[in-house]
């Protein structure tokens, strides 16, 4: 080959590769925009993660930083969008800090029983008893709390309290829990933003001291709980009420862990699905009445009209349910759609999801971490960009492209569309179910493929006509109907729930791991063509965090009430009376286990990496890890301190343990090695330790979350706010 062609060829290769590099940009035309939504999101996240609060305020930044991007990304597409990108997570990190500086400080509650008073806000049925929130909560002669108080009535209170009423009560209560693990899901940042000051349990009946006029949507919301679960007995009756209301708290426990395990459960959560469902209804069916009237025929412009009402409807639904993050999104989406439609738009699109996701990061930019804002736009997201994708063929086999008669392609194209439903939505929200549940449901979309439609066609159109019925008492008959389609859904859940490892339990998906994953899925969706495979690799490198990230090796509740060793034939607890059920379950799903087996008194387990006497533990994870060392004392009898650990196993273990447990603050500390005691717990929440050949690493829940604004500052001794006690009943509760 002759030199002198060198320069010609390079540059033939060069306009090759602007021409490829013109033809891609060209084909995403359109889908830049969404990664402003997925970068505003980013910036809440970093804000919730940082370990203190920023230094600045970055919406002085964002703001004109955004209107530089509009001016440069109408003359250069990519560098105006790349600056986008920067405005839009400043902008999500600056309204996630405004949001946090808007909210109240946490309450510091009084340690004892209390006289409580305050305004029902609202009334939480349970499978045994009910559930008050309190607002202008006061604790005896005190001024008005500035955050609410959520109090368990007891079981026997003959009480029947309605929203508006102002009660008094006896009872006992505690500021949001810190972490059951570090890194586990945070009480304390969820109460923060959403209002919560704290919560308890009634130590005697609730007095209704004055009803008020109680207000319409919340008394609308107890009367059809109470209607309903009384129309449908045994569980259906709770879950047909969740359907309709959102209020989820009665129904049982048993009903519940089906649904969860059977990948079903988010049909209890009143989401877009619900929301979906209730405007298509009235959409379909005021535009079919529109049509059915000629007179009105020609003078009503149906499909508008319809969209409105139907769009109306959806709006009381939300409020009636609580105006819940994945109802808001869907009708954000619905309002956005009736505009487009209006407009001559096209109505599905990624643009308009995110919208609807960046309307509900500005107005509660703290739901970015919880499950419910995550699967449901995963969800949706997943169900749009597979719609998107598979339109042509869907297209090609409506109009004959395959072979068959007509009415068999209707019907293959029905199945094979609630089949590939419930595999996207699957999918989709399979990371962030392993993340927060630890838990994979196997047999979801066998599961949804007939609950969803039993669901759709059966059990919300009963229930829209029985909300309508109720106002003349006509109601028991669509109610049976829903309540048949419920007993449906359960019957489902049952049955997929007890399948050979319906719902295996694995080791939680760590937050970088999901991160990851989320990216290379939002890859996957927003872009077009084979651009978008290249998120593929990227959501498996997520999913395999989790093997690659260790489960720590020792974890100490935040109460110091739980030990738990993790070997590798399992978990091993210690004990004490009194601990948190629910802080145990939450230990071992951060171990990735459903069980664990109490420590012996004396004699080894696990093959020797636990060795017992009925002063110590010793214990090592593996051959050539470091050794822990859990120091025990005798329970202590009712109403009395436990005794310190004994001396003598405490010295034995300062020259050789590279961590030393007590679950009683230890005197003196050893010169070498980590230590946690309960000084340790009680400064700093949960604590977890990963031994190595170098020692042990030991973090804990403090470290992990940082100084914010909602975790409770380092407790000093003596530091107690007085706060009045409420006096002891002659009952003596």
């Amino acid at each position: 080959m002759s030199l002198a062609l060198l320069p010609a060829e390079r540059i033939g290769v060069s306009a090759r590769i602007r021409a490829g590099a013109s033809a891609v940009l060209a084909r995403q035309q359109g889908r830049f925009a969404p990664w402003l939504a997925v970068a505003l999101g980013a910036g809440v996240l970093h804000y919730l993660g940082l370990a203190g609060e920023p230094a600045w305020q970055p919406l002085w930044v964002a703001l004109p930083l955004a209107g530089l991007a509009f001016w440069l990304a109408r003359r250069w597409l990519l560098p105006g969008w790349a600056l986008g990108l920067l405005a839009a997570f400043l902008l999500g990190l600056g309204v996630a800090g405004w949001h946090a500086a808007r909210m109240p400080p946490p309450l510091v509650l009084p340690f004892g029983a209390v006289q409580l008073s305050g305004v029902v806000a609202e009334v939480q049925p349970l499978p045994e008893g009910r559930r008050l929130v309190l607002e202008q909560a006061r604790i005896g002669e005190g001024a008005a709390l500035p955050r609410t108080i959520r109090v368990r009535l007891r079981a026997d209170d003959p009480a029947r309290p309605l929203p508006g009423d102002v009660v008094s009560l006896r009872a006992l209560i505690r500021q949001p829990g810190m972490p059951a693990v570090p890194g586990g899901w945070d009480f304390q940042r969820a109460a923060f933003f959403s209002g919560l000051g704290g919560s308890g349990f009634a130590l005697g009946p609730v007095v209704v001291e004055r009803g008020a006029e109680e207000p319409l949507l919340a008394g609308l919301r107890a009367w059809l709980d109470q209607r309903v679960a009384a129309a449908i007995p045994g569980a259906a009756g709770p879950v047909a009420a969740a359907l309709l209301t959102g209020t989820q708290s009665a129904i049982p426990e048993p009903a519940m862990q089906a649904m969860r395990d059977s990948g079903l459960a988010h049909l209890l959560s009143v989401s877009g699905l619900h929301m979906a469902i209730v405007i298509g209804l009235v959409f379909g069916l005021l535009r079919g009445a529109i049509a059915l009237v000629p007179w009105l025929a020609l003078r009503v412009p149906a499909k508008p009209v319809a969209a409105l009402v139907a769009l109306a409807a959806g709006a009381f639904y939300m409020l009636l349910t609580g105006s819940q993050v994945p109802m808001q999104r869907c009708l954000g989406m619905a309002a956005l759609m009736t505009v487009a439609m209006l407009a001559g738009r096209r109505v599905l699109s990624v643009r308009v999801l995110a919208v609807a996701a960046a309307a509900v990061l500005l107005v509660a930019p703290a739901e970015v971490v919880g499950p419910s804002f995550q699967m449901s736009f995963a969800a949706v997201l997943a169900l749009v960009a597979g719609h998107e994708a598979l339109r042509g063929p869907i297209a090609a086999f409506r109009a004959g492209g395959v072979s068959g008669p007509r009415a068999w392609r209707r019907v293959a194209l029905v199945v094979l569309g609630l089949v590939a439903t419930s595999a996207l939505a699957g999918a989709a929200t399979a990371p962030f179910g392993l993340h927060h549940f630890g838990r994979l449901q196997v047999y979801g979309i066998a599961a949804n493929a007939v609950a969803v439609p039993l669901t759709s066609l059966l059990v919300m159109p009963a229930g829209l006509a029985a909300m309508l019925a109720l106002p003349f008492g006509l109601e028991a008959w669509p109610l049976a109907v829903m309540g048949w389609g419920t007993e449906g859904i359960l019957w489902v859940a049952r049955a997929v729930a007890a399948w050979p490892d319906a719902a295996p339990v694995m080791v939680p998906l760590p937050g970088w791991g999901l991160g990851l994953a989320s990216f290379g899925f939002c890859w996957l969706c927003l872009w077009r063509g084979w651009l978008r495979l290249l998120g593929v690799p990227v959501v498996v490198a997520g999913l395999a965090a989790g093997q690659v990230t260790p489960a720590p090796d020792v974890l100490v509740s935040p109460d110091a009430r739980i030990v738990a060793l993790r070997t590798a034939e399992g978990v091993f607890l210690h004990r004490l009376p009194g601990a948190s059920n629910f802080t145990r379950d939450s230990m071992l799903r951060a171990l990735g286990v459903t069980a664990a087996s109490p420590l012996p008194e004396t004699g080894e387990v696990a093959g020797g990496a636990i060795a017992c006497t009925p002063a110590a533990c010793r214990f090592r994870p593996h051959p050539g890890a470091g050794e822990a060392v859990l120091l025990r004392s005798p329970p202590p009898a009712r109403g009395r301190r436990a005794d310190p650990p004994d001396p003598a196993a405490l010295a034995a273990a300062c020259g050789r343990a590279a961590l030393i447990l007590a679950l009683e603050p230890i005197r003196p500390r050893c010169g070498q090695g980590e230590t946690i005691d309960r000084f340790a717990m009680w400064r700093d929440g949960a604590q977890a330790a990963w031994l190595g050949q170098a020692g042990a690493l030991v973090v804990s829940d403090r470290a992990w979350r940082g100084d914010r604004p909602w975790v409770p500052p380092v407790p000093l001794p003596g530091r107690v706010e007085a706060l009045p006690l409420a006096p002891v009943d002659p009952g003596g509760h």
